[in-house]
């Protein structure tokens, strides 16, 4: 008899060697149809394995899933994400000055953030994981100052210390509390959706969830709930396709893809060009409307890269080619945005390096002011008085009676 053998998957690529990036399975930008938002989820199969693209490799838009959106917008949309990954590598650079403790940032992702936010409404609510830094920084009313000083647990941290860095929370801003367990917050939006809809209201919730996170129980118990009850929610699953050390496939990716568990489930689902600003828009679009008119949800995958390390705590160097992002097929989402920009007589490299230069200005101006409110490296975090705060709207004897035994 033959010997029985587990399967374990390899990643396509590995340090010394160059990554084989056939697996991604790659359509031609404006080939895939798009369908009316009322389709049956069944018949969402074929775009649940295809590639939703919109901008092809001289950055012209294609197909019928090229949005109708202003250039003003496209060119608000390319700073923001610009300003992120200048964010981003400030900060990068202050953890490694040991100012704050812990980093995570979302380079070579930032799109998918950036443009679901530019497509949906206020009063809609994202569940984000901690890549998503993008649905923040895109607005005009949320301080980068504020966000910083989260970043540096100081005295002016508005989570007072109670998060770790990455982890904020902006009820105004849609933005629900990052949780450190991963895949908690895609139940908690199909309810929050729920909620909305027995209410009769109008707004809609925005699910997060990382490839890797996908083999955790929360995700799968939150697709039955959003496919019986059509919950008006998008169920975003961010493909970069590495988890820390762990290559996508570990999570499901060999032979399907992570939207045809949508499909499996009853669920509307597209797999679309996570580093295309257009696509990442008009699937957003899509799918906010399908939620808005009663239609249920949408689960999308986005093809994208992790282009950094998980978190300034990893080296990505010890399991995958130095330079895989160079050779990434779906390319820069900045650079793809820019060149369309340039192609529509919208944009030029003179102004993207004007563009370039203000935002550095701008947010080591926010790093500075930050930093005269303290950081790790100077001690000057919320007193101990603040564990006493937001428990109770009186506080009780005991507690006062505790407080006063602390000094504080």
């Amino acid at each position: 008899m033959t010997a029985l053998r587990l399967h374990v998957p390899e990643p396509t690529g590995r340090p010394g060697g160059k990554t084989d990036f056939s697996y991604l399975m790659v359509s031609p930008a404006g080939a895939v149809r798009r369908p009316p938002t009322d389709t049956p989820a069944a018949q969402t199969a074929d775009l649940a394995t295809s590639l939703v693209r919109v901008l092809d490799d001289e950055g012209k838009a294609q197909g019928p899933w090229a949005p109708a959106i202003h250039p003003e917008r496209l060119r608000r949309g390319l700073k923001a994400m610009m300003k992120t990954r200048i964010f981003d590598a400030r900060m990068v650079l202050a953890q490694r000055q040991k100012k704050l403790s812990f980093y995570m940032q979302c380079l070579g992702e930032e799109a998918i953030a950036v443009a679901q936010a530019a497509a949906l409404q206020e009063g809609d609510m994202h569940f984000p994981t901690y890549r998503q830094q993008g649905l923040l920084l895109s607005r005009d009313d949320i301080s980068m100052v504020e966000l910083m000083c989260q970043l540096m647990s100081n005295v002016r941290d508005p989570n007072k210390g109670r998060q770790l860095p990455v982890m904020y929370s902006y009820k105004r801003a849609g933005f629900f509390s990052i949780s450190g367990n991963l895949a908690t917050q895609v139940p908690q939006a199909v309810g929050w959706a729920m909620a909305s809809a027995i209410k009769g209201d109008t707004k809609i919730a925005s699910a997060w969830i990382g490839d890797g996170s996908t083999a955790e129980s929360d995700f799968h118990t939150a697709l039955t709930f959003a496919h019986v009850y059509k919950a008006p929610v998008i169920v975003n699953v961010v493909n970069n396709q590495w988890a820390i050390s762990s290559f996508q496939s570990i999570a499901g990716g060999e032979g399907t893809t992570f939207a045809q568990r949508g499909v499996g489930v009853g669920i509307a689902s597209l797999r679309v060009d996570g580093n295309d600003f257009l696509a990442v828009y008009a699937a957003s679009q899509w799918a906010a409307e399908r939620a808005r008119t009663n239609n249920g949800p949408t689960l999308i995958e986005w093809e994208t890269y992790r282009a950094g390390p998980h978190s300034t705590s990893d080296d990505p160097s010890k399991y995958r080619p130095a330079d895989d992002w160079k050779h990434f097929p779906l390319g820069d989402p900045i650079e793809r945005l820019k060149q369309h920009l340039i192609v529509i007589g919208e944009w030029s490299e003179e102004q993207h390096a004007q563009a370039q230069q203000e935002l550095e200005a701008e947010v080591l101006a926010a790093q500075k002011e930050a930093e005269s409110y303290g950081s790790l490296l100077d001690g000057r975090v919320p007193s101990a008085a603040t564990i006493f705060d937001d428990v109770y709207k009186e506080m009780p004897e005991h507690l006062r009676r505790q407080r006063q035994q602390m000094g504080v």
